[in-house]
């Protein structure tokens, strides 16, 4: 599709970024349409627009779908930006900064690859609030926020929960390993896993059963690191969120022998709709969609 080019010296209007960040966010049009309390068409017009100002398409459009397209990658990751200090410069000039102290969980896989990234977005805006945070299994942490120890749990799973889980986002679950040791499994599989109960551990015992290979715990750590470790040094293939992948780590695959794992999902378990709860999990969501799109 031919954009008319009106960039020169055009102002990004915010409403329409805003607008841009729902349709991606929600991954359609009339959920955005439902979500900002405006019509398809209305939404449709926003997006027209906004490829007009910007001089580039943002998103190819089929009938059912669209995709991002690389300029739309690239204007996601500034009007997140541009959308959230917005909103921090309001927050501070009408003193509506949040206090109190938030009690977090989260599993180690969170809190290692994530965690830093929302912190610093969440404090830019409530500088005064502050954070206990305890790191372990999600099952184990939804027990303890049913206890009242925890305001939020973010967690993983394998599979769509039902209950009160708010999903945050989806990315692939894949067999670490190191990228430069050779890949011999032999009659069993060596895996490096948390303890029982895990769901990654659980998925790959999962995976490996219906394609009836054979498998053993070589490794055994309650820490991310420690299994990414084993991997690291070819001693045993971890079960790890593709965001887990650090340098000297590559996915072994299909081409390796090893069967397809399902998509691992994030996400957000809140015990209150407190406001600190909530801009915590909006900074959490931003964040998510910003490392999506800012590859």
């Amino acid at each position: 599709m031919d954009i008319p080019n009106e960039s020169a010296g055009a102002v990004l209007d915010l409403t329409l970024l805003r607008t841009f960040l729902e349709v991606v966010d929600c991954g359609g049009f009339a959920l955005a349409a439902d979500a900002l309390s405006l019509t398809p068409s209305a939404v449709s017009g926003h997006i027209k627009r906004l490829e007009v100002l910007a001089g580039a398409t943002l998103l190819d459009r089929t009938t059912r779908s669209f995709e991002v397209t690389p300029a739309g990658e690239t204007l996601y990751a500034y009007a997140r930006n541009i959308v959230d200090l917005e909103r921090e410069a309001r927050a501070r000039l009408s003193g509506t900064r949040l206090k109190g102290r938030l009690r977090i969980g989260s599993s180690e896989d969170f809190a290692g690859a994530w965690l830093a990234e929302v912190l610093q977005a969440f404090h830019r805006g409530h500088p005064e609030a502050s954070i206990e945070l305890k790191v372990g299994v999600t099952a184990d942490l939804l027990r303890q926020q049913a206890r009242g120890k925890l305001d939020v749990v973010f967690g993983k799973q394998c599979a769509r929960v039902q209950d009160d889980g708010e999903l945050l986002w989806e990315e692939d679950l894949v067999w670490a390993w190191g990228e430069d040791k050779p890949w011999k499994p032999g009659r069993q599989v060596p895996l490096a896993v948390f303890p029982e109960p895990c769901v990654y551990r659980e998925a790959a015992i999962t995976a490996l059963g219906q394609t009836k290979q054979g498998w053993v715990p070589a490794f055994e750590s309650g820490s991310m690191g420690g299994c990414l470790a084993a991997a690291l040094a070819g001693f045993a293939v971890a079960p790890v969120a593709r965001s887990q992948l650090r340098e000297g780590l590559r996915a072994l695959s299909r081409d390796d022998g090893m069967p397809d794992l399902p998509m691992t999902r994030f996400y957000a378990y809140l015990r209150s709709a407190e406001p600190a709860v909530q801009a915590l999990v909006a900074a959490v969501r931003q964040t998510g969609q910003r490392r999506r799109f800012g590859r």
